[in-house]
Order: structure tokens, then sequence, then C-alpha cells
């Protein structure tokens, strides 16, 4: 449940932290550029692999805490 928890809410940072590139790029009248973008969209990538193997992921975690 927390690995889930986790990348959710990197998937949730990247969504938050591209629409505030979109609104300081419209509001400064500059285009958006893509090295910030690919930078800005690692913690979607991340996420979504957490996503996709959250319970080997888990289980992980569960047995390097024991």
């Amino acid at each position: 449940m927390l690995v889930r928890f986790v990348a959710a809410t990197l998937i949730g940072w990247t969504v938050v932290d591209f629409a505030l590139y979109w609104v300081v790029s419209q509001h400064n009248h500059t285009p958006m550029e893509v090295f910030p973008c690919v930078l800005k969209s690692i913690p979607l990538v991340l996420g979504v692999a957490l996503l996709i193997k959250s319970k080997t992921v888990a289980q992980w975690v569960s047995d390097k805490l024991d």
C-alpha cells in the first residue's frame, strides 16, 4: 500500500510541476523548452515503474526490513 502511495505521489508531483511550469511559461511569455520538460518527467517515469512493479518492490522492502 505504501509503495502505491509513493508511486501515486510521484505521478501527482509531476502533474503539478508540469502545470506550474506551463503557468509560469505563459505568464512570462516564454516558450516551454524540451530539457526542463524531460527533467520534470523523471518522477513520472519512476512513479509508473513503481506502479507496475509495486508488488515486487513491496516484497523486496518487506524482506529488507525483516
